[in-house]
């Protein structure tokens, strides 16, 4: 597993569209004295966190979960639920962006888009080998993506002139 200044430097740098350079930033950290060095992660534009989570909002807001699954059930399956209600409850932590990361970083652009993973599909939006032509193309069917992608798409259509 890369360092996290490595896995930033490549997502801001190598694979971030020219168009949200110093606009979007990602951002993880372990704090050495909490239990097991549990950390946060996030993802900000223009300084803001768009998506934020905690390894202790896993505790915090497991009840929140939709009712045919338990929170058991998405521990055991660890980060495999990286969906919209993760992201939206910030039920996540920074071991999450690690593993979307090397996910993303070892796999094509096309596949990443459509990724079980919704931070993978985030990193993908936001890379810059998604072009303007394919931009256009999503939008008729973002409608029906997970609103914090929605989210995404809105910022880097912007950002390209294209809304």
């Amino acid at each position: 597993m890369a360092r996290w200044s490595g896995i930033r430097y490549k997502l801001e740098k190598e694979y971030l569209a020219e168009s949200l350079q110093g606009h979007i930033q990602y951002f993880a950290a372990s704090y050495s004295k909490s239990p097991d060095h549990e950390g946060r992660a996030a993802i900000l534009y223009d300084g803001k966190e768009i998506v934020s989570g905690c390894y202790w909002n896993n505790w915090m807001k497991a009840e929140q979960f939709p009712k045919d699954e338990t929170y058991e059930c998405r521990i055991k399956l660890e980060m495999a639920y990286m969906d919209d209600t993760a992201l939206q409850l910030g039920v996540f932590d920074q071991r999450s962006f690690y593993q979307a990361f090397a996910e993303f970083d070892n796999q094509s652009i096309d596949d990443s888009l459509k990724s079980s993973n919704l931070i993978v599909r985030i990193f993908a939006l936001l890379d810059r080998r998604v072009g303007k032509r394919r931009l256009k193309a999503m939008q008729e069917n973002i409608s029906n993506e997970p609103v914090t992608f929605q989210k995404f798409y809105s910022i880097r259509m912007k950002e390209e002139g294209l809304l």
